[in-house]
């Protein structure tokens, strides 16, 4: 299998591992006893995985294609990046069609 596609595979499916698992944590969340609720640390948690969220999803999603381009793979990198968006379009697209189907 070409590099690139592999790459893209890779960074694709990690983002998309990592979605699940913040989303598992949220569904989940009332059953986890945390105590005292109406404190200043909610807002904060959410804010802090917010940021670490956007920092995350971006350095898998670009951070390889970006590499690349200032090193000079100019074609390579905008090819990476195709095919990782492609790549995560097509898992998004799965993920809402068995939210239609398992309604």
């Amino acid at each position: 299998m070409n590099n690139i596609i592999k790459r893209a595979l890779i960074n694709s499916f990690s983002t998309s591992a990592y979605i699940v698992l913040i989303a598992l944590f949220f569904f989940n969340i009332e059953k986890i006893n945390f105590g005292e609720r109406d404190t200043v640390f909610a807002p904060i948690f959410m804010i802090m995985l917010f940021v670490f969220s956007a920092a995350l999803t971006s350095s898998l999603m670009f951070g390889q294609p970006l590499f690349w381009y200032l090193d000079g793979k100019k074609k390579e990198s905008l090819q990476l990046l195709g095919y990782t968006m492609g790549v995560f379009f097509l898992t998004t697209l799965i993920a809402f069609s068995c939210l239609i189907i398992f309604k």
